[in-house]
């Protein structure tokens, strides 16, 4: 796929239609059933594209993070998906873009700058698949390489009790309360060059991890986690 199709991949008319219907039940849903509040919203940047870096616990993440944002971020999918053109449609619609199985990771990171380059934000759940407790894992380097190559801010996001909501395994959903915690924007930091030396990468990726614990520390506070 080209970099100009990997930008084009859902950006229909109809599949933006689509986004906010299923954004605006979501919505809903989130609100009353797992009685979801939001603090932050304010550290959104309002001046272009942006990374978002929540925690990983639940397969509702996702799902929580899209109804955090009132614009449609971007998701890594598995090409697979597109297989099936309705799935592939809904995949689209829902923000998701293709990228191989097995690729090398230079492959995924460079779609992603593809996307942050056509103007659009991007998740990446720097803690790769999900986790469980309330430790943050070490974390990829992936969005703050992006973030230092594109010039975006991340802005983390903690995600308190979506655990109890759907752990791993579960086939349900369970109301129990969410809370989720947008932090303050992480801007990366390049050279007079251009460049972006790997010390400055590791650099921001502690960094980022150190704002995440703290989030989500808070976040499972305020969602009644014990």
């Amino acid at each position: 796929m080209t970099k100009i199709e990997t930008k084009m991949v859902g950006n229909s008319f109809g599949e933006r239609l689509f986004y906010r219907v299923v954004r605006g039940l979501a919505v809903i849903v989130c609100r009353l059933y797992m009685r979801m509040t939001v603090e932050g919203q304010g550290n959104l940047p309002t001046d272009g594209p942006f990374i978002i870096a929540p925690i990983h616990r639940s397969n509702v993440d996702t799902l929580i993070v899209g109804t955090a944002l009132s614009n449609r971020p971007r998701y890594l999918a598995k090409d697979s998906m597109w297989k099936n053109r309705q799935v592939g449609w809904l995949v689209s619609a829902m923000g998701g873009f293709p990228v191989a199985r097995g690729t090398a990771d230079r492959e995924a990171l460079r779609r992603c700058i593809e996307v942050i380059e056509g103007g659009e934000s991007l998740v990446l759940f720097p803690e790769g698949e999900r986790k469980s407790g309330k430790v943050v894992q070490s974390l990829f380097d992936g969005a703050s390489y992006v973030a230092s190559k594109t010039g975006v801010p991340i802005v983390p996001i903690g995600i308190g009790g979506s655990e109890r909501v759907m752990p791993k395994g579960a086939k349900m959903i369970w109301p129990h309360k969410v809370h989720a915690i947008i932090g303050e924007p992480l801007r990366p930091s390049r050279d007079e060059s251009g460049k972006v030396p790997r010390a400055a990468i590791k650099e921001l990726t502690e960094q980022l991890h150190g704002e995440l614990q703290s989030l989500f520390d808070r976040a499972e506070t305020r969602a009644g986690v014990k």
